[in-house]
């Protein structure tokens, strides 16, 4: 808690106060708040505004170039899948519109022919010449099938109807994965024969899913229909296993969609149905690993985002409590110069009435000093009058308060002939006593007890006598303030060093605490407000002994009483020269 306290600004305890006439016209801290809320506003908005739209844009346009990319390397391996169907297919139309039923019926010459094409193409692991009954007449592969019967099957009563048939994947009488191409041949005599080749799905696997770059996290298959899996895939289950991911709607072309795998984590799918053929090709990439890139780029942006806030923040905040900081003291002075004035002029009104009043009273005073010396002498030479002792009693006492009466106007007119700033040779213990002469019937009312105790090295030296004045003054009447009937003031002056005397007021009053201390010679602060006070005589010491280039401290604990010391050069202070040139 001190520590927050210790980073408020200066102006903040002072918002809202009244300290007699001086009243504050605006609020600083609101002020504060409004200055550093707008200027921040000014300086932020604009930029996270710019942070947003260049994130979203950036975003965009990666999630855009990452669809682009999947979109064109499904369409490029669609096209090397169809092409490597279409070469087959074009193959076997070859063959059985070059060869007739007869030769192909042949087992020499049908070996020859599977030869050609596993030399020529690749892939191919047999052929078969099926009749139109679907029982198959030549078989040449490493099984033996010749005589097997193919009529009751989907796929010859697919090709008798389309012509062309290729197979899903399966096991069949082999029990490996393969696909099988069908291509039918019509025969003048009203029949028809279907050359029937399997095709090593090793082969298609590396002739088009192998070759393909998705990066060690992504994932290329090949499913059917039914979303059987017509390849390996790394992570959506082995060939001839269910797919883990839905089975996507039929599109012309290739397409690209963002789902959410099993695990609910978003993914990219590009699909593309692959014409004439119960296969879809897929590409599957997680969209964090590809977004990898963007989020590093973005983690940056964020922590530049955020520097940038703190930054012009704390600007923004030290800016604005520089300003209102200047504004509060050039408040405190306006105040402070406005009650100088103020006291000044009273000052020196009280100067002036008592000018006034001690001239006023002289002249009676000297008739009254004059007719009682006439009445004295007459007594004198009155010889039966001597013996009179009452009456001469009683005019001795008429010439003691004439006396005394004398010595008060007299202070009270050096007392206002100081008012005025002006800078001469000075008798502190002359000064003092001055001070302490307008405090004695106070002091005597409520018999408080006042010691002085002067140092006899104290020299002499040039001061203004008035602002010195003021200064004791002040002290001594904080003091009396502090003090309960019955308590004491001590006051000590003495030499410091060579060229510094140290006055010090020492009371045993109710003393002040440390937090109080800190403040005590701040304008408007006042531990006597509800009695009165209004928190600037300090204040104006303060600024007094600055400006005769002394220093003041003050020590005091909570019940203790307080000491406050004054300290001032004795020769040639720099603000006293000043006055002195001016």
């Amino acid at each position: 808690m001190k520590l927050i306290e210790s980073f408020k600004p200066k102006f903040w305890a002072y918002q809202n106060k009244t300290i007699g006439p001086l009243r504050r016209e605006f609020n600083l801290r609101r002020l504060w708040r409004l200055s550093s809320l707008l200027t921040a506003l000014v300086a932020l908005v604009p930029l996270i505004i710019v942070t947003l739209v260049d994130y979203k844009v950036t975003e965009k346009s990666i999630e855009s170039e990452i669809i682009l990319r999947t979109s064109r390397l499904v369409s490029n391996t669609k096209r090397a899948a169809a092409f490597f169907f279409a070469e087959r297919k074009a193959a076997m139309n070859f063959i059985i519109q070059d060869y007739s039923v007869e030769d192909l019926k042949k087992q020499s010459r049908l070996k020859s022919v599977l030869e050609h094409l596993k030399e020529g193409f690749g892939g191919f692991a047999d052929l078969g010449v099926i009749d139109s009954l679907g029982i198959q007449q030549t078989y040449v592969g490493q099984y033996n099938l010749k005589g097997r019967d193919y009529s009751r099957q989907e796929w010859f009563k697919t090709v008798q109807d389309r012509g062309i048939h290729i197979s899903d994947v399966f096991l069949g009488y082999r029990n490996v994965p393969h696909l099988v191409i069908s291509v039918k041949k019509d025969i003048p005599s009203g029949s028809f024969f279907v050359l029937r080749a399997t095709l090593d799905i090793d082969t298609f696997i590396n002739n088009v899913i192998a070759a393909l770059e998705v990066g060690s996290e992504g994932d290329a298959f090949i499913i059917n229909h039914n979303g059987i899996l017509q390849t390996p895939s790394r992570s959506h289950g082995r060939i001839l296993e269910k797919i883990s991911l839905p089975v996507p709607e039929y599109f012309s072309r290739t397409k690209v969609l963002e789902l959410n795998d099993t695990h609910a984590k978003p993914i990219v799918v590009g699909y593309a149905y692959i014409a004439d053929t119960p296969f879809i090709l897929m590409i599957v990439k997680q969209k964090e690993n590809i977004m990898k890139p963007w989020n590093k780029a973005r983690s940056q942006l964020t922590w530049f985002l955020a520097a940038s806030i703190t930054i012009i923040l704390l600007v923004t905040i030290g800016v604005s409590t520089y300003l209102v900081n200047k504004i509060y003291m050039a408040d405190q002075k306006r105040i402070i110069a406005i009650h100088e004035m103020e006291h000044s002029n009273r000052m020196a009104s009280i100067g002036r009435l008592a000018a006034g009043v001690a001239h006023e009273i002289n002249n009676p005073l000297a008739i009254i000093n004059e007719k009682a010396g006439l009445m004295m002498d007459l007594y004198k030479f009155k010889k039966h009058l001597n013996n009179e002792e009452k009456i001469t009693g009683l005019i001795d006492s008429i010439l003691s308060s004439v006396e005394r009466c004398a010595t008060i106007t007299s202070r009270l007119l050096g007392f206002a002939r100081h008012m005025d700033v002006t800078v001469q040779s000075v008798d502190l213990h002359k000064v003092i006593n001055d001070v302490l002469g307008f405090m004695g019937k106070e002091a005597e009312f409520r018999s408080l007890s006042i010691s002085v105790n002067i140092a006899d090295d104290i020299p002499k030296f040039d001061t203004d006598r008035g602002k010195l004045q003021q200064i004791l003054l002040n002290l001594v009447d904080n003091a009396f303030a502090a003090l309960s009937d019955g308590g004491s003031l001590d006051i000590i002056a003495r030499r410091k060093s060579e060229g510094f005397v140290d006055i010090i007021v020492k009371d045993t009053g109710h003393g002040m605490s440390k937090s109080d201390i800190k403040r005590i010679f701040e304008p408007f602060f006042s531990t006597k407000t509800k009695t009165g006070g209004t928190g600037l005589g300090l204040s104006i010491t303060y600024g007094l002994v600055k400006e005769l280039d002394g220093k003041i401290n003050v020590r005091s604990k909570k019940g203790k009483g307080a000491t406050f010391t004054v300290t001032l050069p004795l020769k040639n202070p720099k603000e006293l020269i000043k006055q002195r040139g001016a």
